[in-house]
Formats: structure tokens, sequence, C-alpha cells
């Protein structure tokens, strides 16, 4: 089977990303064989529609299943429209998540786990409101996992596992894009 995992690097040993649609890197990969192909994320600078963009182009090269840690409405709506399932990773390599996808480990999801835009992380537009602000739209948008007061409890044991990991992951992503900011404002860049 030939699944997909969004990544931070371009090998097995990456890291997963926790976002689909503006993850840097598609690690497409062989379940039976594990060999692999890592492809750079077309859609990654997409100033609009990241996730239905990418989504397409994971349909077109084949991919019979997703393994992610955030997918929004119109990416999940793309997936499950070609029949490519989604199934959550809550962080660690891409060999990691390929092999607790072969071994059942990791929970499908039956819609998107994140709000529209949830994953345009370090936005650099202008804006389109009124407000006289001189700012330049260099905030980080917060991912939906963090934004929420608390985890959701309703389900299981393991799914509430699932979506700490999750979050944690969101926020590592996160404060990563932070600090990578905050370092190139002091060196003036």
């Amino acid at each position: 089977m030939r699944i997909v995992v969004t990544a931070n690097g371009t090998d097995l040993d990456a890291q997963a990303s926790p976002v689909f649609g503006r993850c840097p890197v598609y690690v497409f990969v062989d379940t039976e064989t594990m060999a692999f192909e890592a492809v750079e994320n077309p859609a990654i600078g997409a100033p609009g529609g990241a996730g239905i963009q990418a989504a397409q182009f994971v349909v077109e090269r084949g991919a019979q299943a997703v393994v992610t840690g955030n997918t929004g409405p119109n990416a999940y709506n793309v997936l499950q429209s070609a029949n490519v399932s989604v199934h959550l990773f809550g962080g660690g390599t891409v060999r990691e998540a390929v092999e607790a996808y072969k071994a059942g480990g990791l929970r499908s999801i039956a819609g998107a786990n994140v709000q529209a835009h949830a994953g345009m992380g370090m936005g650099r537009g202008m804006g389109r409101g009124r407000g006289r602000g001189m700012g330049m739209g260099r905030g980080v948008a917060m991912p939906q996992a963090a934004m929420e007061s608390r985890p959701t409890t309703t389900g299981s044991r393991e799914e509430e596992i699932v979506s700490l990991k999750d979050t944690a992951g969101a926020l590592r992503k996160q404060l990563a894009e932070v600090i990578e900011r905050l370092d190139r404002l002091e060196k003036g860049e």
C-alpha cells in the first residue's frame, strides 16, 4: 500500500510534520517494502487553498492513506472524495509513523480535526482589514488544538493520548517557528 506521511525532512528518519496542507515535505512510502519518495510540498507557499492543492497533489501521486497531525475541512473533503483515509500521528519520525500505521495503531478520522486555515503558521500578508496598525501580519497563528481551553475527554484514554500528542506536536512546531522568527529579528533580518 502507498501511504504518505507529512514530514519536516526528506527521509524515513525525518520528523513527521503535525500539519497537512503546509508541511514542508510529503514522504510517500510503500508499506510492504518501505521504499520511499520524498517530494517537496508544492502548495506550502500558496496564498490560499493550500490544503485543497496539497490534497489533490497527494491523491494524484497515488496515496491511499495520509498520516499527519492535523487536517482541515477543505483538505479532508478532497481526500475523502478520493477514498483516501486520514490517520492521526502524534509525533516522531516518518519511519515510526509508517510502523504505527502498519501495526494498526493510528486512529483514522471521520472529518477534519482542525478548523479551516488553522495551519497557516507564520503569515506574511498585509491583511485585508481596516485596522490602522503598522504591523505587517507577522504574527503566529495558534494551532487549533492549542486554542482549546482544555483537551476533550469524551473519548477513550487512547483517543485522549492521541489528542494530547497532536496538541504537543503542534505546539512544538509553533514554538520552533517563534524561536526562528525571534532569532531573525534579533539578527536584524
